[in-house]
C-alpha cells in the first residue's frame, strides 16, 4: 500500500508503515533522494522566516539542513544529537518519545553549540512533524542554550500536528488505517 503525495510541487508516492495495530503511517525518507531534498529544501527556505541559526534533531532531518545552510550560504548549522559524543564538551539534554522510535531518547546539544545559539533566533527543522514531542525537545534544547526561537518548519505535518497554525510546512500528510483508507 502506498500515498501519493504532491509536495510543493514535487510528487513522491509513500509507502504506509504500521507503527501499531490500527495505526498506519506514509513512510517519508529523505536518505538517499537527492531531488526531493533539494526542493524540499528550495520551498521551505521561500518561506522561512528571518534567522541566525538553524537546528534539526538527528537523524532523518540532516540532508535537509545540510541542504538548507548549503542553499543559504549559512557556515554553520545545528543538531540535536541522539548521543553525547566524546568531543562534546558539556551538554545540555532533554528527554523525548518519538512516535517512530521506540522508547525514550534524549537529544543533546554540546556548551560551543549553545555559546553560539545564546541571544540568537534559531530556525527548527524536521522532516515529519507528527506528536511534536521531537519538536518540544528541540524547543527546549533551544531555550536551555539562550536562543530564541524564530520558528518551527518541517517539509510534512501529519495527525494533531497537521492542524497547528505555529509550525510551516510544505505539505500535511494523514494517517492510515490498516486497510490503507486515510484515518477520520
Amino acid at each position: 500500500m502506498t500515498y501519493d503525495i504532491d509536495i510543493a510541487g514535487l510528487k513522491r508516492s509513500l509507502p504506509l508503515c504500521p507503527v501499531t495495530d490500527d495505526l498506519y503511517i506514509g513512510a517519508f525518507v529523505l536518505f538517499g533522494d537527492v531531488e526531493l531534498t533539494v526542493h524540499c529544501a528550495t520551498e521551505l527556505l521561500k518561506i522561512a522566516p528571518e534567522y541566525d541559526y538553524m537546528i534539526a534533531p538527528e537523524a532523518k532531518s540532516i540532508p535537509l539542513i545540510y541542504e538548507m545552510a548549503r542553499q543559504s550560504g549559512a557556515e554553520k548549522y545545528f543538531l540535536a544529537r541522539k548521543k553525547a559524543k566524546a568531543y562534546m564538551k558539556g551538554v545540555f539534554q532533554v528527554d523525548v518519545q518519538s512516535i517512530t522510535t521506540p522508547g525514550v531518547q534524549t537529544l543533546f546539544v554540546d556548551t560551543a553549540d549553545a555559546e553560539m545559539m545564546n541571544g540568537k533566533r534559531i530556525l527548527i527543522l524536521d522532516d515529519v512533524i507528527s506528536t511534536g514531542k521531537s519538536l518540544i525537545a528541540t524547543e527546549e534544547l533551544v531555550r536551555q542554550a539562550g536562543g530564541t526561537v524564530a520558528g518551527r518548519m518541517a517539509v510534512l505535518a501529519e495527525g494533531d500536528a497537521a492542524n497547528r497554525d505555529d509550525i510551516i510546512v510544505l505539505q500535511k500528510l494523514p494517517l492510515f488505517n490498516p486497510d490503507g483508507t486515510i484515518k477520520e
